[in-house]
């Protein structure tokens, strides 16, 4: 029997080195390789052990790794985009991209940044980062398609802004961005689904059914996580993430809400009740 995977690969300090990583082509190959390499392990040796529990990584580069392009502007910045034209769509399809992108880095910002976590969470994180990647592969083949590639338009960084301030504390990782941010996805994913089929782009409308099929499962690894954080600090889920929301200034929810696709991604019945327009607090 070969040496457990976090032994022999070093899985915590890989993924970093695959976050670091500014080129394109590189990080994706690099996070394919990376989750390749923890399913082999996976049916060699069965579950990991980690063998660098409390050891706290550094970083060597500035993080995220991410091309020079594209621009990172306000949100207020970022022009509308209307799928009623070509370029609309295209403009579109970028923003989509990028928040593929950022959803790479996040997941691996999930590996690397937090010890002494069960296997499993190493292992979650790591085949999320994989989806994401092969997400981003499929937007920004469209993209060529439409005539255009990832970095011509503007983005902001709003995804990556709570990754940031949320990395001294992996329950609040877990509450606001996976649960918090990720999940709004699956509200407006539907939408601009429509929105692309009327304009006849059903090659978009397919991508996004992968994508939306996905993100229910990265967005049930937060809520896993952030249950499983709470219950060994011994906090209330709802109360918490309401207490977590004011101190890290998440942005209020909006609907309308996927509330089929939030509950096939974890969120309970008692969470789903405090979704309205202006929800009082809740996930």
């Amino acid at each position: 029997m070969g040496k457990p995977i976090i032994v022999e690969m070093d899985l915590r300090r890989a993924a970093l080195a695959a976050l670091e990583c500014d080129d394109l082509s590189a990080k994706v190959q690099a996070v394919d390789a990376l989750a390749a390499q923890v399913r082999d392990a996976q049916e060699r040796v069965g579950p990991p052990v980690c063998s660098d529990r409390a050891q706290r990584l550094v970083p060597g580069h500035a993080l995220p790794g991410r091309p020079a392009k594209p621009e990172l502007v306000s949100p207020a910045a970022v022009p509308r985009r209307s799928p009623a034209s070509a370029e609309g769509r295209a403009a579109l399809m970028h923003a989509v991209a990028h928040i593929e992108f950022n959803a790479i880095n996040l997941a691996l910002d999930a590996v690397w940044r937090f010890a002494d976590m069960p296997d499993a969470y190493y292992v979650d994180w790591t085949r999320v980062a994989a989806e994401e990647a092969h997400h981003f592969q499929l937007v920004s083949r469209h993209l060529q398609a439409l005539g255009h590639a990832y970095g011509n338009f503007a983005a902001h960084n709003g995804l990556w802004e709570m990754v940031r301030k949320t990395s001294d504390d992996v329950t609040a990782r877990m509450a606001l961005v996976p649960r918090t941010l990720e999940a709004r996805g699956l509200d407006a994913t539907p939408p601009i689904q429509r929105k692309l089929a009327q304009a006849g782009d059903h090659a978009a409308v397919a991508i996004l059914d992968i994508i939306l099929r996905d993100e229910v499962g990265h967005v049930a690894v937060g809520n896993h996580w952030y249950r499983w954080c709470c219950n060994q600090q011994g906090l209330d889920p709802i109360e918490h993430y309401a207490a977590l929301s004011r101190r890290y200034g998440a942005p209020p929810l909006k609907g309308p809400f996927n509330l089929e696709a939030r509950a096939r991604a974890g969120f309970t019945a008692d969470e789903l009740s405090l979704l309205s327009p202006n929800p009082p607090a809740g996930p």
